[in-house]
């Protein structure tokens, strides 16, 4: 059974994607940063791996990188507490180089907004209230 998540993400310029995670508040776990990597704190059991291109193409035998700014190769989803900490976090994204990828969506027990960071991945937003999904 599975104890956690890493999502791996290739990037063009490793410091520029701290830099704009940090102004969303995430936080990196030095012990897996270095000059090619850096391993972004989502949950305790859950983190995503920003490794470089030329990193990133050691993974990935003799496939090549998608080009994020073009094409779709997934949307990394997460949730929040609060309706008011998905717009912050969309806004400040917004603010800091990110572009918009959708409108809000709001279903009333569900509420997300996506943007693309500046290498051109989805991101999702999300803040769930169970206590009132309709009942069928």
């Amino acid at each position: 059974m599975a104890t956690g998540i890493y999502v791996n993400l290739p990037v063009k310029d490793l410091k520029r994607t701290i830099e704009f995670w940090e102004k969303l508040d995430f936080k990196f776990n030095p012990d897996f940063t270095d000059d090619n990597a850096t391993c972004m704190i989502i949950t305790n059991d859950s983190y995503v791996m920003f490794l470089k291109e030329p990193f990133f193409k050691d993974f990935i035998g003799k496939k090549t990188i998608s080009d994020s700014k073009t094409s779709t190769e997934a949307i990394v989803c997460f949730s929040v507490e609060s309706r008011q900490r998905v717009e912050d976090l969309i806004n400040t994204a917004l603010k800091n180089g990110a572009a918009p990828s959708n409108k809000p969506q709001d279903y009333g027990w569900m509420y997300s907004w996506g943007f693309q960071d500046p290498d051109g991945h989805l991101w999702e937003v999300v803040f769930m209230d169970e206590a009132a999904i309709p009942k069928e």
